[in-house]
């Protein structure tokens, strides 16, 4: 399946007339580590407070409760709370942190966890999983969690994440598609994608917390010398690509 809906994209996105905007080797733009740092908190803090705050507020609700199936529920919002915090926290530990559990060469088993955690939260999303490799390599699979954050985060309405990823002697290509009743691309979070930058409203130059993801990928994928691309919506289907040559 992979192989030939690779060769599908990559053929569709070439030939496009207008492929530069989907298909390019991406150029840096300067950001200090500190920004950088600032804006993954920033997303982190932004996608843990929900969770964390259910957490709390449950508490709080234990304790003014005496009755025993008011308790309960406010049990049962706690165990739930926790399960979404932990499974955001191992998702970002892979996709954001240093890895240092890891070697060079990460099993793809764990990002498959990482990603079966997160999206399950989301009882409207159905995750595809189409990678036969047993292990990719540790900045192949960041890019991989990022681009499923971003392709679950456009079906607004639910729908399919499928994901697959394949490595030759001399690179390792990452498609996913995200298929639904509705595919929404932020133009922000596009351009991050592709030019690791998005024009404000006042004309500046800027890269925001919500984009952070999208910044991680633009900025691994240029480091290695790959190239990224994505789709516009057709048909609800919305398709992104990375290719980084293997060094």
């Amino acid at each position: 399946w992979l192989r030939s809906r690779h060769r599908f994209v990559t053929r569709r996105f070439r030939r496009h007339p207008h492929s530069s905007r989907f298909f390019k080797v991406i150029r840096a733009m300067p950001i200090s580590p500190v920004e950088f740092a600032s804006l993954l908190c920033s997303r982190l803090c932004h996608d843990l407070l929900s969770p964390i705050g259910a957490l709390n507020n449950g508490l709080e609700l234990l304790g003014d409760e005496s009755d025993p199936a008011m308790r309960k529920r406010c049990l049962d919002l706690l165990n739930e709370s926790a399960r979404v915090s932990a499974n955001k926290l191992k998702f970002f530990r892979l996709a954001f942190g240093a890895g240092s559990a890891f070697g060079e060469r990460v099993d793809v088993r764990e990002a498959r966890n990482a990603i079966e955690g997160l999206l399950g939260d989301n009882k409207r999303l159905t995750l595809h999983w189409a990678v036969e490799e047993q292990m990719l390599s540790k900045a192949a699979v960041k890019v991989l969690l990022n681009l499923a954050l971003i392709a679950g985060d456009t079906l607004v309405r639910g729908g399919t994440v499928t994901i697959g990823a394949e490595e030759t002697a001399d690179t390792t290509e990452i498609v996913l598609q995200a298929a639904g009743d509705r595919v929404i691309l932020d133009p922000e979070l596009r351009a991050t994608l592709v030019n690791g930058m998005a024009e404000g409203a006042d004309g500046s130059i800027t890269v925001t917390p919500r984009a952070a993801a999208a910044f991680l990928i633009h900025s691994i994928v240029d480091e290695a010398g790959g190239s990224v691309m994505v789709g516009d919506p057709v048909e609800g289907s919305l398709l992104f690509g990375a290719a980084l040559p293997n060094r």
